[in-house]
């Protein structure tokens, strides 16, 4: 089996230091939006340059380099023993070479371990075995700050006055952004799960922000849900890290779960502006391409 350990490390340097281009879109879009001298305008100017150095100097784009989140799709025969390995080596050497910070800390006896290793679900891999015989890794980089903020529902949910339906989802995912304010980093990007138990629902939450900003549901309710949620967001006037101004969200993505008759669960994970996730995939010739 091929020792991918190089390659792995170039995608954790790219996913720490360089931000994605439909996310970079988005936010120099997002600059026009907002009037000229207005904290919002400067908060987001400042975002872009800090965006510009990191990519620069391969730093990381955020202090909080997050929590590690690794998707490895991989043909039948591989080893996931030797990739786990693998991809452990390379996040400990991309934290040696400072692209990543150490912030893995044990919660019992409050030490940090130095290289971003912690136990078995520090990193967070998952394993899934695929068709074909490509290879593909994706990593996200999960901020603290914005997982923070992150909210799980039960509906209904009489304060808000949510029932267990979309009216409902739309309610109680609006409360999640206003409660949030600037503490997410905003602008942020809302993964909505909806159904499933409490522990999927957080899974989900975040799995599907690894689709690409402007993807929307293949179902048509929930697409439309999507593009109402982040313009309902908007108005809420919170603003580029809670300034004030046009754009809270840039983008909402849902998925919908099966759930038990007796549980209606929304959960929402909240990604910062710092919205770091790559992906590489290593063909069938031993060719790696990067997105």
């Amino acid at each position: 089996m091929r020792d991918l350990t190089n390659e792995i490390l170039e995608l954790i340097r790219r996913t720490s230091s360089d931000l994605p281009a439909d996310v970079e879109e988005r936010l120099r879009a997002a600059i026009e939006k907002e009037a000229p001298g207005s904290a919002a305008r400067g908060a987001l100017e400042t975002i872009l340059k800090n965006v510009e150095l990191s990519r620069e100097n391969s730093s990381p784009i955020c202090q909080d380099t997050g929590t590690p989140i690794f998707y490895v799709k991989h043909p039948e025969g591989w080893s996931t023993r030797k990739l786990r390995e693998q991809i452990r080596t390379a996040l400990a050497e991309a934290t040696r070479k400072s692209y990543m910070r150490p912030n893995a800390v044990d919660a019992i006896y409050d030490k940090n371990s130095g290289n971003n290793l912690g136990g078995d679900d520090f990193p967070y891999i998952h394993f899934e075995e695929v068709e074909g015989d490509e290879l593909t890794i994706e990593l996200m980089l999960k901020g603290g700050g914005c997982e923070n903020v992150g909210i799980q529902y039960s509906l209904p949910n009489a304060a808000l006055g949510a029932g267990r339906d979309l009216a409902g989802v739309r309610k109680v995912v609006l409360d999640a952004v206003h409660k949030a304010q600037g503490q997410g980093c905003a602008p942020g990007i809302l993964g909505v799960a909806i159904g499933g138990d409490r522990g999927s629902g957080y899974v989900k939450s975040k799995e599907v922000l690894f689709e690409k900003l402007g993807t929307r549901n293949p179902d048509p309710k929930l697409a439309e849900l999507e593009e109402r949620l982040t313009q309902e967001a908007n108005q809420m006037g919170i603003g580029p890290m809670g300034f004030g101004g046009q754009t809270t969200v840039i983008d909402t993505k849902i998925t919908g779960l099966h759930r038990l008759p007796a549980s209606y669960f929304v959960t929402v994970s909240y990604m910062c502006w710092a919205y770091r996730r790559r992906k590489m995939t290593v063909k069938s010739n031993g060719e790696v391409v990067y997105d």
